[in-house]
């Protein structure tokens, strides 16, 4: 059976909100090889459709050291709003969303990643769907922005691992309590 798995770039306040204007500082090898064997683990994607979106846009002719990963990763995009998938290995997911996803995680395969998404992950935490929650709390405080959490009501995790960068970002997963 396979895993829904989320990995999220978090700031100490909880916003998640354009990461790029405050993430990058705190990449380094250790945050790359995390992330890097997360995604080793997954054969897709799995992204909600504004983060589809933005990287349609951007992957497909980026020259970035994953932009390789990135396109030839097989992707499903969760929408009511979209008919059409241009980003090539994209297929769309409306409907029966939850019974989708149901279906794609008894189906054969190794994990299925979610990077981003935040209203995806809030649907998937209530649901009982999301297997393991990355997360990577980066020391600093941005003061505003979107939350992971907000408007979540109590979900119940156990920590599984955690271990803290040398640039002071944590790296805590967690995986559903019993």
């Amino acid at each position: 059976m396979r895993k829904i798995i989320s990995s999220l770039f978090v700031s100490l306040d909880g916003v998640a909100e354009a990461p790029d204007t405050w993430h990058f500082p705190y990449f380094n090898d250790e945050m790359g090889a995390a992330v890097g064997g997360a995604m080793a683990g997954c054969d897709a994607m799995l992204l909600g459709r504004v983060q589809y979106e933005e990287f349609a846009a951007y992957w497909p002719t980026s020259e970035d050291e994953f932009a390789g990963f990135m396109n030839g990763q097989k992707k499903y995009v969760v929408t009511n709003t979209l008919t059409e998938a241009a980003w090539n290995n994209t297929e769309i997911i409306s409907g029966d969303v939850l019974g989708a996803l149901q279906a794609l995680k008894d189906s054969e395969g190794k994990d299925i990643a979610i990077t981003g998404s935040l209203t995806l992950v809030r649907s998937l935490l209530a649901a009982g769907l999301l297997d393991r929650l990355q997360l990577f709390v980066h020391p600093i405080v941005v003061g505003k922005g979107a939350r992971w959490f907000d408007g979540l009501d109590t979900v119940k995790l156990n920590l599984a691992t955690s271990e803290t960068f040398t640039t002071g970002v944590v790296n805590q997963i967690y995986t559903p309590a019993a």
